[in-house]
């Protein structure tokens, strides 16, 4: 049965009027290889033979954003206000945005990423055949009278087949595909993790022959394609497949280089820092934030440059630091926002105190709980240990106490501030600042509980 939804409804109502009019119109693409794998469609997109000046006609409310390569989006109103969704203008009440995209064979691809130029066609075929993957280039008639959606399908590159063996394979000639957008050998890498699919030995071949092409696509879009592999649930095979084809070393050279970094065996007996990374990505759930991923994925990021062999033991002296500075490279490599970055090295950067939590000052550990996203912190560390030696006796300190400790206690509010240091006839300055933080400091001890000891922990202090 085709899912019961306002997103399909819609669909089938674009579908129908396109019909209507004298168009073919289908169901394309992931919706339709979801369904059959029996997962709701995140989006479901339509394809039709009407070109996009028949489409904006068509339809009431329609935003030409890609119509320049034959795509447009139709706009259902009515309900909800989803209209920022589709950029229609504040007030407007959308429903659900569909993308509809005209049937076209496309030109060469000189930029590897759009092609040249744009031909719209009348034929279907045509149009699936130069899409990337046939698990992605089935169509659905929506409107046919079936028993299932399997009746419903058109398939004419064996996807269906390539879906129930379990195959990601490219449509047409591998190396063509690649050719016209370098980004589908990642989302062929992807594909494959997430569904728990093998690579088509011939499309991975031209993977690993047209891996170094990808730096030639933007950093945005590759990023985008890591963290969808970093967060849907099978990182650790999607990072498997991207060393194998060979593109690993060509998007993240600092991870590439973990394979064969020997560790101490009495604090790592999984293995080098490759398999140790490998365990953590192996643990992230899918949905998992971005920036928990991207930490689990570099926190070891500054082992391999900063590897010895001590005459005790293999160390990593200062490898958080050396990490912090690689994962703030790769963070500006790949356009991280500031508040992305800042999580994501400060998940580097933190990743090894919880050692040294049960030592803490309180003053210190309340700081420490203070971390912004402090529940990734807590995170991180138990991925890290259960992928090593699965000693969860520190992050069974830090949890307990974390969660026994009210927020009033962690953030308490300030005795005093700079207003009252100058009524005490302290002159404003830098000295505040330390002032100040002795202050607090000694408030998160339990040591001083109101302003009149504050003001005379300053004095005895600082004079």
């Amino acid at each position: 049965m085709l899912p019961n939804s306002r997103q399909f409804d819609a669909a089938f109502g674009i579908v129908k009027e396109l019909r209507t009019a004298g168009h073919e119109a289908y169901l394309a693409g992931g919706c339709v290889r979801d369904l059959l794998l029996g997962r709701e469609p995140k989006d479901i997109d339509v394809t039709t033979s009407a070109t996009p000046e028949i489409v904006l006609g068509l339809f009431p409310k329609t935003f030409a954003v890609g119509a320049h390569f034959g795509v447009v989006l139709v706009a259902t109103c009515g309900g909800a206000d989803a209209a920022s969704a589709a950029g229609a203008e504040v007030g407007e009440q959308i429903d659900v945005v569909t993308e509809v995209a005209t049937f076209r064979s496309d030109g060469a691809y000189s930029d590897g990423r759009h092609p040249d130029a744009v031909r719209y066609t009348a034929s279907a075929e045509e149009d699936v055949r130069r899409r990337d993957f046939t698990i992605n280039g089935l169509l659905i008639d929506p409107l046919k009278i079936a028993d299932g959606v399997r009746s419903l399908v058109i398939d004419y590159v064996r996807g269906v087949a390539d879906l129930e063996a379990g195959i990601v394979r490219a449509i047409g000639r591998p190396e063509l595909r690649f050719e016209e957008d370098h980004l589908r050998m990642l989302r062929g890498v992807r594909f494959a993790a997430r569904f728990d699919f093998e690579i088509e030995e011939q499309t991975k071949r031209a993977i690993r022959a047209l891996a170094h092409k990808i730096s030639a696509v933007s950093r945005e879009r590759v990023r985008d394609e890591l963290t969808k592999m970093l967060t849907e649930g099978r990182a650790r095979r999607a990072f498997e497949l991207l060393d194998e084809t060979g593109l690993l070393k060509e998007v993240m050279p600092e991870v590439a280089r973990m394979r064969g970094v020997e560790q101490p065996a009495q604090f790592h007996p999984e293995g080098d820092v490759w398999v140790h990374t490998l365990g953590l990505l192996e643990q992230l759930q899918e949905g998992c934030s971005a920036t928990l991923a991207w930490g689990a994925l570099m926190h070891d990021v500054g082992k391999p440059p900063t590897f010895r062999r001590a005459p005790d033991r293999i160390r990593f002296d200062g490898h958080v630091d050396v990490g912090v500075a690689m994962g703030a490279e790769v963070c500006r490599r790949f356009r991280f926002s500031n508040e992305d970055t800042r999580q994501i090295l400060a998940l580097i950067e933190n990743h090894m105190r919880f050692a040294d939590a049960a030592r803490m000052k309180k003053s210190t550990l309340k700081r420490f709980f203070r971390l912004v996203g402090f529940e990734e912190h807590l995170a991180l560390h138990r991925m890290d240990c259960l992928a090593g030696s699965r000693n969860l006796e520190h992050w069974e300190f830090v949890r307990e106490r974390y969660e026994a400790m009210p927020e009033e206690v962690v953030r308490p509010q300030p005795l005093i501030t700079g207003r009252e240091l100058i009524a005490a006839g302290y002159l404003p300055g830098t000295g505040f600042k330390e002032m100040l933080r002795a202050v607090e400091d000694a408030q998160l001890e339990g040591t001083i509980g109101t302003a009149d000891q504050a003001l005379q922990l300053v004095k005895e202090k600082f004079g």
